[in-house]
């Protein structure tokens, strides 16, 4: 008996993983992943330079690849809490498919494979910036902010924040004013964004004993704070037409957008406690999405066509 019991334990022991390819796709956060890459991608084609097409290809992979690698990082640290949230609850390592062990090491070595990739075929410093953001997600933000403190979303939205200055770092091999206002759009849009699903999903997170700022500091709070930060992030989205950078398209299209973030926002600030449909919150959050894809995408298009109409300053 005992050497079949021990036999049972070897085969399970050293069973083959049943993960399928849609399994390890899913550790990579595809979502976030888009996101990721495509601000990368306008930080990397508005830098002022000619970029090589592969190099470029290069650099974007790399990018996509070591936003994958936080994010399996971040879920094989977050299973216990995944696990009990319905948001996260179907996730690959939680509902058993992919192995802890199995998520951690395919996490690092992306982790590496897309670091030294950028840095040995693009630039290093390119490659510092892409280190220090997974690491930044994944130890900084995933294992001591996001359950430490309410102000994880504010302080860890650095790491989401930094794609676009990658980019242009691959492109150009420095960091310039520009993509630091690129950077500033992205960080002041990630606390109101996060918060906005927070106030729909609280108790989900109260489930998993994490700090969002709904938890702690109460909606009442949490919508004000949503109010002040889209307050903010209104005049700093049309920071790139007043600095020089881009044409009265894009300052028009970003007012008229920034206008719409605040609109919403005041709509969450004026939801009343007792709102359980949370209508205004789950508006600003899908709003906010398409804020930050819209104002990427039209700051983009308005630098591609000014040069190549070769108007001054493009």
């Amino acid at each position: 008996m005992a050497l079949v019991q021990k036999s049972g334990f070897d085969e399970a022991r050293f069973r083959m993983s049943e993960a399928t390819a849609s399994d390890y796709l899913a550790l990579l956060k595809p979502r976030v992943m888009s996101l990721v890459v495509f601000t990368a991608f306008v930080g990397l084609a508005a830098a002022p330079v000619t970029v090589n097409p592969f190099i470029g290809m290069i650099a974007i992979a790399s990018i996509a690849v070591g936003a994958g690698a936080s994010g399996a990082l971040n879920m094989w640290y977050d299973a216990d809490i995944d696990a009990v949230m319905t948001r996260t609850a179907k996730r690959p390592i939680p509902s058993g498919r992919v192995a802890p062990g199995e998520a951690l090491v395919f996490g690092l070595v992306l982790s590496v494979l897309s670091v030294m990739t950028l840095g040995v075929l693009v630039n290093w410093l390119a490659a510092a910036l892409l280190a220090f953001t997974i690491f930044f997600y994944a130890v900084i933000y995933t294992m001591w902010l996001k359950r430490s403190t309410p102000q994880n979303i504010v302080i860890g939205g650095a790491a989401g924040a930094f794609p676009p200055v990658v980019g242009w770092a691959a492109a150009t091999g420095s960091v310039s004013l520009e993509s630091i206002v690129l950077f500033l759009i992205i960080f002041l849009w990630t606390p109101p964004h996060f918060w906005a699903l927070a106030l729909f999903k609280s108790e989900d997170y109260g489930r998993a004993g994490i700090p969002m700022m709904p938890n702690v500091a109460g909606h009442a709070s949490t919508r004000r704070q949503i109010f002040v930060y889209s307050v903010l992030i209104a005049p700093v989205g049309v920071l790139p037409w007043i600095l020089g950078y881009t044409t009265a398209v894009y300052g028009a299209a970003s007012i008229a957008l920034g206008i719409g973030f605040v609109w919403y926002a005041w709509k969450v600030l004026r939801m009343g406690d007792d709102d359980r449909a949370m209508k205004p919150a789950k508006k600003l959050f899908a709003y906010s999405l398409l804020y930050l894809f819209a104002i990427f995408a039209v700051y983009l298009g308005d630098v591609v066509v000014s040069r190549a109409i070769g108007l001054p300053g493009a």
